[in-house]
């Protein structure tokens, strides 16, 4: 006996075992477990259990069955490797954050974005979701080969129809052995249109497309859970090479309480972050003192929705926590993408257009599999339909030859004699039953018949011609991404760090409006059109309770727009980084882009296309104070904002004026005195410096607005009870600074006190705005043009209890539409640039440019 074993013992090298045996189970990982094939997207075992599935009837029009069925069919018949990697890749399928179009329709408790798992297989239940029938579709018709089973009891697909790029629409992620796969989902119609300009270029231009044309169709993932991916570079380094780190940052709102404090709400999270998991981080970061500030940490997430609430100490900055939050936390998260893909069952990285050609090359296949397949049924049921339609036309001769013969195999010997017919035409007479000689079933055979041979003529067209085939592929799947298709979850935002995001942003006129309480948004110039003085307006904004709009100011969208607070400091951000909103939108509290402080309101906004010597900032205050400093002083702001005034206690700043030291300023006040006096009065002083007094003001009276002369040739006063009027620029004498001023408006009871003032021309239009957020664009060459003391006429009507709350100019900016603006022939819209000079040319160009727009304006259905 021992002499017996020891004869069964070899010596091995053990290096040569170990290798061989590694590599064996390395391939059968890589190829065989981790890794999705090219063509449907899936792993095998997602591949079985959909097969499972639809073998057992398990159909979106069908009850759904439990999962312990499904699994253990999967396992029986084409999966041995255990219950638990079958019901984990059913469920992964199932849930709806992880998967973005899920191929599972689950019943039951599958998990949650906090990471609790699913409930065990005997509990819950699943069925097919409508999309994966599309996956399945036509796989009984020879569109894909199948193979043996484990134990070559069954067969298998080995990859399935998928009638849309399932690898790009759902992505996956797997750890094979040396490498690993990390695909993001994407837009079902995004990829589907990127498709379809694939097979558009083939079929109309015969040529191949670039990866250029891609990236404008595709954007980027679009992953289940939403949030927003920080700039374009990761993307474009991934959709081009195959590999990239794209930045994935949380919805965050920043939300003003009632008690002074503020609140960051968290609605939407990075891809696969653990909701749960996120907010113990949060409240170990607090608890470590590593984030100071935040009071309070709540989950309201419910069945509408994410919302995690962030309640923060009254005197802390919630963009700098905010930023602690992105940096310590998922809130900020970022997801490395590897396209790897087996390729004729070998792993390869691919880019995004190696993905779509190679699944159009699948989708090529199963068409013209499928064609063949149809084709051959449509013939021989053509073939059979011969016969039948022969037998008709001698029906006397077969019923006798058919009622002469003993038996059936010599009758349909003596028929195929006779009429020259195949063994299956002949079986299909023999068959044939007697209501077929009715006159109503004769010529439904015909019909069929002519029928038949149309398709099958279709058929071999698209057979022998490619371009035919591909417009079956580019109408199949525009169908899938109408039925299926929806909108972009996951938005792409902004990265401060990636320069080449604002080469990407058209130049267009944009308007900019904010709210007294911090709300700014913006908007299409088209959203305006001009009325005539004396109208109701149209709805411009939705604001909450004693909310109104502040500031309106029409801009492009690659300009500077710099922020002066009432604290005398400065913040600056481009027009296009303010988030834009429909008209009727209340917009985004300034507080979530700009680190404003505890108290810190806006009070002045200006834009700035560039920072030129023998340029200077001219400041005013409420308590008429003024100051001139070189505008290159504020060329480098921080994020953390810049002073730009040093303030006294009481005072606030008001206004900011762009200049070049040669011109006049004009002080108006709200008890209606106003002065003028040249620039150089004011000597140029440093970036925190005071300033000096520019008039001299009476008790309880404060300044409401500056302007310059060369802005206008007159000036239009605005009241807060919706009167006003013009008064040329030349009744106000130029004077020395520090005085008093004149009489510029007779204020009564009926026209309470100033709200504003412009500089005009009377091809100008204004537009203003009341407490209830309502706006009118009006025509200045509509109002009077008044003496010094004077009241005006009525501009706008407004209730009881509702006032003007502010004023803006519209105006061209000429410079723009020749310099930014591709083309320049084409109206561009108004901007409100008044920082610039308005000469009586432009002014003729402004009155055709309006024109224009507000011809071709939509009509308002709110408008009175």
């Amino acid at each position: 006996m021992d002499d017996k074993i020891f004869d069964q013992i070899h010596d091995v090298d053990l290096k040569k075992t170990m290798e061989t045996s590694y590599i064996d189970y390395a391939m059968s990982v890589i190829a065989a477990r981790a890794l999705p094939d090219v063509r449907d997207g899936l792993k095998p075992v997602q591949r079985r259990v959909l097969f499972s599935m639809i073998e057992l009837n398990n159909g979106p029009d069908k009850p759904h069955r439990k999962c312990a069925r499904i699994v253990g069919d999967t396992m029986g018949k084409y999966h041995p490797h255990g219950d638990s990697s079958i019901y984990g890749a059913l469920v992964n399928m199932a849930q709806d954050w992880s998967t973005r179009y899920p191929l599972v329709d689950g019943h039951g408790n599958f998990g949650s974005v906090d990471g609790d798992g699913a409930a065990a297989m005997r509990y819950t239940e699943a069925r097919l979701s409508k999309i994966s029938m599309e996956m399945l579709a036509d796989i009984n018709k020879d569109t894909v080969d199948f193979m043996p089973n484990f134990d070559e009891t069954e067969k298998e697909p080995v990859v399935l129809p998928s009638r849309f790029p399932n690898l790009l629409v759902n992505g996956t992620t797997g750890i094979a052995v040396g490498m690993a796969t990390n695909i993001p989902p994407h837009n079902l119609r995004e990829v589907i249109n990127a498709v379809v300009k694939i097979i558009d270029n083939e079929v109309e231009q015969n040529r191949g497309t670039d990866i250029e044309e891609l990236l404008d169709i595709v954007k980027g993932p679009d992953f289940p859970t939403g949030g927003m991916i920080l700039g374009t570079t990761g993307i474009n380094e991934a959709y081009r090479t195959g590999r990239g780190k794209i930045r994935v940052r949380a919805v965050t709102n920043i939300e003003p309480m009632n008690n002074g404090k503020n609140r960051i709400i968290v609605t939407e999270l990075p891809y696969m972050v653990n909701k749960a998991r996120l907010i113990e981080k949060i409240a170990e970061l607090v608890r470590d003192k590593k984030i100071d500030g935040i009071t309070d940490l709540r989950d309201e997430s419910d069945r509408q929705g994410m919302r995690i609430c962030i309640e923060l100490r009254r005197d802390v900055n919630p963009n700098v926590v905010l930023n602690l939050l992105y940096k310590h936390t998922q809130l900020q998260d970022t997801f490395g993408v590897i396209m790897l893909a087996l390729v004729n069952n070998q792993p390869k990285v691919l880019n995004l257009l190696d993905m779509l050609n190679y699944y159009l090359m699948h989708q090529k296949e199963v068409v013209t599999r499928r064609t063949k397949y149809d084709l051959n049924k449509a013939e021989e049921r053509a073939h059979l339909l011969e016969g039948l339609l022969i037998a008709l036309d001698h029906i006397d001769e077969v019923i006798s030859i058919i009622r002469g013969s003993k038996t059936t195999p010599e009758a349909k010997e003596k028929l195929m004699n006779r009429f020259g017919l195949s063994d299956a035409q002949a079986q299909a007479i023999v068959d044939m039953r007697l209501r077929a000689l009715t006159g109503l079933e004769r010529e439904k055979i015909e019909n069929e018949y002519k029928e038949l041979v149309a398709r099958i003529a279709e058929l071999k067209a698209i057979l022998a011609d490619e371009k035919k085939l591909l417009g079956v592929i580019r109408e199949e799947i525009l169908l899938i991404a109408d039925k299926y298709g929806d909108e972009r979850r996951t938005s792409i935002g902004f990265d401060e760090y990636d320069i080449s995001m604002e080469d990407l942003i058209p130049v267009t006129n944009t308007v900019i409006t904010m709210t007294k309480l911090g709300y700014i948004k913006r908007m299409s110039v088209d959203n305006f059109r001009s009325q005539h003085r004396g109208g109701k307006g149209i709805k411009g904004m939705e604001t909450i309770e004693n909310d109104y709009i502040e500031e309106l100011l029409m801009t492009t969208s690659h300009h500077y727009l710099m922020f002066f607070t009432n604290s005398g400091k400065v913040y600056r951000m481009k027009a296009y980084e303010i988030p834009e909103a429909g008209r009727t939108a209340r917009g985004t509290a300034i507080i979530n882009l700009l680190q404003l402080q505890p108290g810190e309101k806006i009070t002045a906004v200006i834009p700035i296309k560039e920072y030129k010597e023998g340029e200077y900032l001219f400041m005013a205050t409420k308590n008429g104070i003024v100051k001139k400093t070189p505008i290159c002083e504020y060329a480098n702001v921080r994020k953390t904002g810049l002073a730009a005034i040093n303030l006294r206690d009481d005072d606030e700043l008001i206004e900011v004026k762009k200049t070049d030291n040669n011109k006049d300023i004009i002080l108006v006040t709200k008890y209606g005195q106003c002065i003028r006096f040249h620039e150089t009065d004011v000597r140029s002083t440093g970036r925190v410096s005071m300033g000096v007094i520019g008039m001299n003001l009476a008790d309880s009276d404060k300044v409401v607005g500056m302007q310059l002369n060369t802005q206008g040739d007159a000036l239009m006063i605005v009241s807060e009870k919706g009167l006003g009027k013009c008064t040329l620029m030349s009744e106000f004498s130029p004077q020395n600074r520090g005085g008093k001023g004149v009489k510029c408006y007779k204020i009564t009871e009926k026209t309470g006190n100033i709200i504003g003032v412009k500089a005009v021309n009377q091809d100008n239009e204004i537009m203003l705005i009341t407490t209830e957020g309502i706006i009118i664009r009006i025509p200045v060459n509509g109002t009077a043009l008044l003496g010094r003391v004077t009241s005006g006429v009525k501009l706008i009507n407004v209730n009881d209890g509702v006032t003007v709350a502010s004023m803006a100019k519209v105006k061209e900016d000429k410079s723009i539409m020749e310099n930014d603006i591709p083309e320049p022939k084409q109206p561009e819209g108004v901007i409100v640039e008044e920082d610039e000079d308005a000469s009586a040319s432009e002014e003729e160009l402004i009155s055709k440019e309006l024109g224009e727009l507000i011809n071709r304006a939509e009509q308002d259905s709110e408008e009175e």
